[in-house]
């Protein structure tokens, strides 16, 4: 039986679809970690400026196509961006590490 995906992970697609900034932000640990397009974000007001700045040049729709345990607290998403960006289409993994019902760090990559 697959295990149920973390509400952490699910919110933070959730509000990734929205571009709720402020939704995603308050999903990560105060010293949590994002690595997305090879750039580290780390810490609230890092992530962000990840959220504000990188983020928010491109309007995308997410997919996501499935989300396993591969660890203690560490889920992959796997799944497809459609958007404005160069290319138009990208398939994505989303590694997440979660401290509780946090996100303490989140490693986004081909």
């Amino acid at each position: 039986m697959p295990s149920p995906v973390p509400d952490a992970i699910t919110r933070y697609f959730e509000a990734d679809g929205r571009r709720d900034i402020d939704g995603v932000v308050a999903l990560f640990t105060d010293d949590a970690v994002v690595v997305d397009e090879g750039q580290t974000w780390q810490g609230i007001s890092e992530i962000r400026a990840w959220r504000e700045g990188p983020v928010s040049l491109y309007r995308y729709t997410t997919e996501v196509f499935d989300t396993d345990l591969t660890g203690e607290d560490e889920y992959l998403a796997t799944g497809r961006l459609d958007g404005n960006f160069p290319g138009g289409i990208a398939k994505l993994k989303w590694r997440f590490s979660l401290a509780g019902d946090r996100i303490r760090r989140l490693h986004i990559a081909p």
